[in-house]
């Protein structure tokens, strides 16, 4: 779409920022037990260390300070988070509709081109002059 070629830094930035903030919500369900918590029989591990991910990770690529190894980790912990809670459980079943995965799939690869992009416009890293 010609139309919104002039505009690709702006919705980048919108979809970092979009992204970022949603994967913090999850970590803040997770590690503050807010939106309705973590049911009590969740791992720790899942907890503490996935959620601290999502939070922390989140937040740093919302506000585009070191997006891009924030993005890398998160990426890999959905990576994680796909297999070990969604394909394992469904007897190796790699399809995200009948695992349950699509969105720690999405995300995975939401992440993973954001790792790659790096900061961008609207950002902490674009305003300190930081190579991204």
């Amino acid at each position: 779409m010609r139309f919104l070629k002039p505009h690709a830094e702006r919705l980048y930035a919108l979809f970092r920022i979009a992204a970022g903030l949603m994967f913090m919500l999850h970590g803040m369900q997770k590690v503050f037990g807010m939106f309705g918590g973590m049911p009590p029989e969740a791992p720790a591990f899942i907890v503490y260390g996935a959620g601290s991910i999502e939070f922390v990770g989140g937040l740093l690529i919302a506000i585009g300070l070191f997006a891009a190894p924030a993005a890398f980790l998160s990426s890999g912990t959905m990576a994680v988070a796909f297999f070990m809670g969604h394909a394992i459980p469904a007897q190796g079943n790699l399809n995200p509709l009948v695992n349950k995965g699509e969105l720690a799939a999405l995300y995975c690869f939401a992440f993973f081109y954001i790792s790659a992009h790096g900061s961008g416009i609207w950002s902490v890293d674009a305003a300190r002059g930081a190579k991204t």
